[in-house]
């Protein structure tokens, strides 16, 4: 079992940063691949970044390259999302999700992570 916990997320102006923050717990971290979702208001969840289990490997959706980074940090079992210029687009509850895979990973997928967080709320005002 894999418990997650979001945080970091906020209201911020057009333009500006926020870090978002996943604390897991429940195994360990190393043996799964981490993702992060956003759904808006009437809308489905989308993929916006992962990290393979190693930290070897990131995507990024095409909506957010080249303003988002996804990190992971092991000694702290915490994965990141640092959004910068972000765009009124932006705003979303955002996810974290866990994949317990060896291969096969379809990491843009819903179905292919196994445990997923609360969400955290993110708002940018224009």
């Amino acid at each position: 079992q894999v418990q997650l916990v979001e945080s970091g997320g906020g209201l911020v102006h057009v333009g500006g940063s926020l870090r978002l923050s996943c604390a897991t717990s429940g195994r360990t971290f190393s043996t799964y691949a981490m993702g992060w979702f956003r759904q808006a208001p009437g809308k489905e969840r989308e993929f916006v970044a992962a990290i393979s289990r190693s930290g070897d490997s990131t995507y990024l959706a095409d909506s957010v390259k080249g303003r988002f980074t996804i990190s992971r940090v092991y000694a702290k079992n915490t994965a990141y999302l640092q959004m910068n210029s972000l765009k009124p687009e932006d705003t979303a509850v955002y996810y974290c999700a866990a994949a317990i895979l060896g291969s096969s990973w379809q990491y843009t997928t819903h179905s292919g992570y196994n445990y997923w967080g609360q969400g955290t709320q993110v708002t940018v005002s224009s």
